[in-house]
């Protein structure tokens, strides 16, 4: 470990009453990689629920970790801005990408309305036969008896094939979309996927904008479709953007089509292995799968926060927050405030309010794809619980270096059959 990597993982293997509150720094990435990060937040939600982090690795922000205050902040867009980005590290001068969910009103509105049919009721209905097909194809082509890793098998190969669906992107070049993801996620380290910033910049400009951007040439000069690059190209307000633009916006929909389901499908295995009555409970009644799904969502969170950035000086909590600071809403924090959610640590598959979460995020900005997430997870448990009596994890997760995507890596399983 370098000393710049001490010094921003303080608070990794502490007890959480041992760290003073003034030190606290929770998004170092290794407390959410040995799943530790959870005492640290219960006690800001008690403690200190608007908190000043002084020093991290992408400089000073505040923390809001209760569920209501993140309510007011994603409520009030023109105090608490988008721009420039919802990530803690502020945008390169040499890398400006745009994206919508990093805009504000108006732009933000009429961009996101422009692929929002994409995942209209009507399109959601014609695509429930194709998950279906894809979802049997996946488990029927599954080794019984044999351990393998549920993470590549099954949640990155569905969600993969649906991103390819929505893009129409070519069907056997469908990984690709899993690796720029990836990239645009990973943290930059010797042992990660890329191994410096300048590095996920040169992968994402030299592959994957010149692939979408001969996809778009293509989609522009052809009458419009129901796929994604041919709404981008035919909208009134995205036809003319930059190439960063684009690239942006096609990271922002490969991103959220990806990693919300491909970490669910995951994290449902795992939370029903940890709490094998909630398994024996669906078992018995697979009519709980619609409220089972968006409890997993909850439970997993697969964005663990958003950054936004005070346009004004402003007043949260009594906190006075100054224009210019960022302000992260920790999600995964939120949907464990027990003021609000009933037994948050409490895995239970038949809540009364499943929906009441802060994964897809709320107003404007709320998950565009959330209802498509929440069918693929639907039609996928529907399809487990007709083959296979338990998917049994075998090993320890392991779990994504990042304090920002919260998923998983590997999950080893085997099926055993009904």
């Amino acid at each position: 470990m370098t000393a710049v990597e001490k010094q921003y993982n303080h608070m990794v293997g502490k007890d959480p009453y041992a760290v003073p509150l003034e030190d606290y720094d929770v998004s170092q990435p290794d407390l959410f990689f040995t799943n530790t990060q959870f005492g640290f937040f219960d006690r800001l939600r008690k403690e200190d629920p608007v908190h000043y982090c002084k020093d991290s690795e992408n400089g000073p922000y505040w923390s809001v970790t209760k569920f209501n205050d993140i309510m007011e902040v994603e409520g009030n867009p023109e105090v608490y801005s988008s721009e420039p980005t919802i990530a803690l590290a502020d945008p390169r001068e040499d890398f400006q990408v745009s994206m919508f969910i990093a805009m504000d009103e108006p732009k933000h509105g009429d961009q996101r309305r422009t692929v929002q049919g994409v995942v209209a009721p009507t399109n959601l209905a014609k695509m429930e036969g194709l998950i279906r097909e894809r979802v049997c194809g996946i488990l029927d082509g599954l080794p019984v008896g044999e351990t393998f890793n549920w993470v590549d098998r099954v949640s990155i190969e569905l969600t993969t094939q649906m991103l390819a669906t929505l893009f129409d992107f070519p069907f056997e070049e469908r990984r690709k979309l899993t690796y720029w993801s990836d990239v645009a996620t990973t943290l930059p380290g010797p042992d990660a996927l890329v191994s410096s910033i300048e590095e996920r910049q040169e992968i994402l400009i030299t592959e994957c904008l010149p692939a979408f951007t001969k996809l778009w040439n293509e989609r522009v000069n052809a009458p419009p479709s129901n796929d994604l690059i041919s709404m981008l190209a035919h909208g009134e307000s995205t036809r003319h953007m930059q190439p960063y633009e684009f690239l942006g916006n096609l990271m922002l929909l490969i991103i959220g089509g990806n990693d919300t389901t491909r970490n669910s499908l995951s994290g449902g295995v795992l939370f029903l292995n940890e709490n094998p009555d909630q398994y024996d409970k669906l078992r018995s009644n697979p009519g709980l799968i619609p409220k089972m799904v968006p409890e997993i969502i909850r439970y997993q969170t697969p964005l663990t926060f958003m950054r936004r950035t005070a346009t004004q000086d402003t007043i949260l909590r009594g906190k006075k927050i100054k224009k210019g600071e960022k302000v992260v809403m920790w999600y995964i924090s939120g949907n464990r405030d027990d003021e609000v959610i009933e037994r948050p640590y409490e895995f239970d598959i038949d809540r009364e309010r499943p929906r009441h979460h802060l994964s897809f995020g709320m107003g404007i900005h709320r998950c565009m794809g959330n209802r498509l997430a929440e069918m693929q997870l639907r039609i996928t448990w529907e399809e487990i619980l007709k083959r296979f009596h338990t998917v049994e994890v075998v090993g320890d997760p392991v779990r994504n270096y990042s304090p920002f995507v919260r998923g998983y890596a590997e999950l080893p399983v085997r099926v055993h059959p009904l």
